[in-house]
């Protein structure tokens, strides 16, 4: 499902229990300098990212400081996290002129410690002739993966303007180990220039004809099943803050669409990775 960008006035655009996505959570907050927020989601563990902007933030009185240093987008700048506990009550200032801050849950019911994450886990695969050429910044990734329950959150950039990601066509809509795992996956799209524009594919049946929607700077798009590739114009580039949920496990395993596997024999990096959602 393809949500077109929309003033939320901070409130969830993937509420807790959404009927397409029930095990992602999404929201994104903007602030200015001196506001605060404030937010719990029960039965969700969740992670704070500043998108821009700088906050301090409090979860369940402890404190973490100067969370995010990004300038006018999320190209100026690396990411960092905090994570919260599933229920948890959390609280965030803005300390910078302004701030826009993404919101990534997952359903989980166990409550664990919260912490934060200044380093992220680095991965580029792909290249310039397969038109494949990405990096992947994991906020809470592989590193993560014992202090973390369902929640699996990562920042995915274009490499040059233009080409596909997410290819070979892949999906992870069913749990049949060790084939495949059930995560419900939730994007937000950024464009650099923010006048550039993608497309989002998503196939239900390997053979068969599927979806394609029009994605612009701040799209949101919820997928509950099927083989997903997205592609950005010629002459742009493409971001997209990503939240997996998993129903049984964490740890990520990827289908290959039939008709595609084999191209990953082709595309320099990608088994590096597939291993690195875990």
């Amino acid at each position: 499902m393809h949500i077109a960008p929309y003033d939320n006035d901070n409130a969830p655009i993937v509420a807790a229990g959404n009927p397409l996505v029930p095990l992602n959570y999404f929201n994104i907050v903007k602030l200015k300098k001196g506001e605060s927020f404030e937010y719990q989601v029960p039965g969700y563990e969740t992670c704070i990212v500043p998108a821009t902007g700088t906050v301090h933030v409090e979860v369940e009185g402890i404190s973490f400081e100067n969370l995010g240093s990004r300038g006018v987008d999320v190209w100026d700048g690396e990411p960092e996290g905090v994570y919260v506990p599933s229920g948890a009550k959390a609280v965030f200032s803005c300390v910078s002129d302004t701030t826009e801050i993404f919101i990534a849950g997952a359903k989980y019911d166990k409550v664990l410690e919260p912490f934060d994450v200044r380093e992220h886990d680095f991965v580029q695969y792909g290249s310039d002739d397969t038109k494949t050429h990405r990096k992947i910044k994991h906020i809470l990734g592989q590193k993560q993966h014992d202090k973390v329950g369902r929640l699996l959150v990562s920042e995915l950039y274009t490499v040059g303007q233009g080409g596909w990601s997410g290819f070979p066509s892949h999906k992870h809509d069913t749990d049949r180990l060790p084939d495949e795992t059930r995560h419900d996956e939730t994007y937000n799209f950024r464009f650099r220039p923010n006048h550039g524009s993608g497309m989002q594919m998503l196939q239900r049946e390997d053979g068969k004809p599927g979806e394609a929607y029009h994605i612009v700077d701040g799209s949101t798009f919820c997928i509950d099943k099927g083989y997903h590739p997205c592609v950005v114009l010629p002459g742009y580039e493409m971001y997209y803050f990503t939240i997996l949920g998993g129903l049984s496990q964490r740890s990520l395993k990827q289908f290959f669409q039939p008709t595609h596997e084999y191209q990953v024999e082709t595309i320099p990096g990608i088994k590096d990775m597939v291993a690195k959602f875990k």
